[in-house]
């Protein structure tokens, strides 16, 4: 290939690479405790000093998983040791997330394992394991074996045994207002008249408390880590995983939610929910 011609070449590969880092750090938000607009550039250095960061999505919208990959992006590229944690991933499938980081799995081998912890398609989340591996950054699985969701769900949280139970203390469908109303939705959306509500609720509380667990034990490993969570925009709200980390620790946190118009945005979430919402989403 001619000098020209690899220059050229090199110049387009600069460009986009300035396009993908100015779109990432012009990402409107929202910024709810200030009540104004900003983009990310503005925030970045507020949003580094906390340990975990969520960032809320729902499960199919590859939209939301692009904006989850730019928060990401936006904290590696200010100098921030990051650590990913997944709602969509078990404790106990760790090392398959080990392997895929450090290039150890064939991409048909892990998608195997992601469908045995998941049930959306591969392509809404591609985007997100492809830049970790690219970029070698740690993957943690932070939800609980299924199998213990499952027995809560249909059993309640007494039933489990002390070994089932781990680290867990005890669990009762208590929360506020706000999440209950959350917790309503989805058990409609899941129950199909089968299941308990209770049952039900201390399930979603059993998945935020293994996730909060989870993720402080990481940051306790690796102290220089700031962890992003992805999880559902339920489990991501400062009643859900927020609360159960406050009741464990002192560490600093924030949550980030994807705009859903009429759901989350500027006129229905305040500070009680999160910190900022991405919109335009």
């Amino acid at each position: 290939m001619k000098k020209s011609a690899l220059t050229l070449m090199s110049l387009l590969v600069f460009l986009c690479t300035l396009a993908v880092a100015k779109k990432q750090m012009n990402q409107r938000l929202y910024d709810i405790n200030h009540g104004r607009e900003t983009v990310m550039s503005e925030v970045i250095s507020a949003l580094k000093q906390n340990r975990i960061i969520l960032v809320g999505e729902h499960h199919s919208n590859k939209i939301h998983h692009a904006a989850q990959v730019d928060v990401i992006r936006a904290l590696r590229e200010s100098g921030v040791k990051v650590a990913i944690g997944l709602e969509m991933f078990r404790s106990d499938s760790q090392q398959a997330l080990n392997h895929w980081v450090e290039g150890n799995i064939s991409a048909s081998d892990f998608q195997e394992i992601y469908y045995d912890n998941w049930n959306y398609p591969w392509s809404a989340y591609q985007l997100i394991f492809d830049y970790a591996k690219e970029q070698k950054i740690p993957l943690i699985g932070l939800n609980v074996p299924r199998e213990i969701t499952r027995q809560v769900s249909r059993r309640g949280f007494k039933s489990l045994d002390a070994d089932q139970k781990g680290k867990l203390s005890n669990i009762t469908c208590r929360v506020d207002k706000e999440y209950m109303e959350y917790i309503k939705r989805a058990f409609g959306g899941h129950a199909h008249g089968k299941l308990n509500f209770t049952y039900f609720c201390e399930a979603q509380l059993v998945w935020d408390n293994v996730m909060a667990i989870n993720a402080l034990a990481y940051l306790k490993e690796n102290p220089a880590a700031v962890v992003v969570i992805l999880t559902g925009t339920g489990h991501a709200q400062k009643n859900a995983i927020p609360r159960q980390i406050r009741s464990r620790s002192k560490v600093a946190h924030a949550v980030i939610l994807p705009e859903v118009k009429g759901l989350i945005d500027p006129e229905t979430v305040d500070k009680t929910d999160a910190d900022y919402i991405m919109l335009d989403l």
